[in-house]
């Protein structure tokens, strides 16, 4: 599991420990049942607090994503597909109003943003 960590990020450490833990469970990478390092390991690995990865820890396990044994460690827990489709289309909506916002700044039309994502979308296929 590589964690990228950018201090020119706006977004808090913690916050993009559990975002890029989050999307290798929604993508599949990390299975249910599979086990994460311990908090201590990423706090090495990531040369970061120990509290900081508790953190990210805490914030996937409220979640769902994850669940703790006391002296075992963290795993990852089994996701609901409907839930998980239910985060993916959230997570789709949100981008899809971040472009929204920007296409409106750039003066760019609804049909000039449909045929960018039309060709977008079809560029995988």
């Amino acid at each position: 599991m590589q964690i990228i960590i950018s201090n020119s990020s706006k977004e808090p450490i913690y916050e993009q420990i559990y975002t890029q833990i989050k999307k290798l469970i929604l993508s599949g990478e990390l299975q249910e049942g599979q086990s994460l390092p311990s908090m201590r390991q990423l706090a090495k690995d990531l040369e970061i607090s120990v509290i900081t990865t508790k953190r990210a820890y805490e914030e996937l396990e409220k979640n769902g994503f994850i669940y703790s044994i006391v002296g075992k460690g963290s795993f990852i827990s089994e996701q609901n597909k409907e839930m998980m489709r239910e985060r993916k289309v959230k997570v789709i909506e949100e981008n899809l109003l971040i472009a929204i916002q920007n296409a409106k700044e750039m003066n760019i039309g609804l049909a000039e943003l449909k045929e960018m994502l039309t060709l977008v979308y079809s560029e995988d296929e």
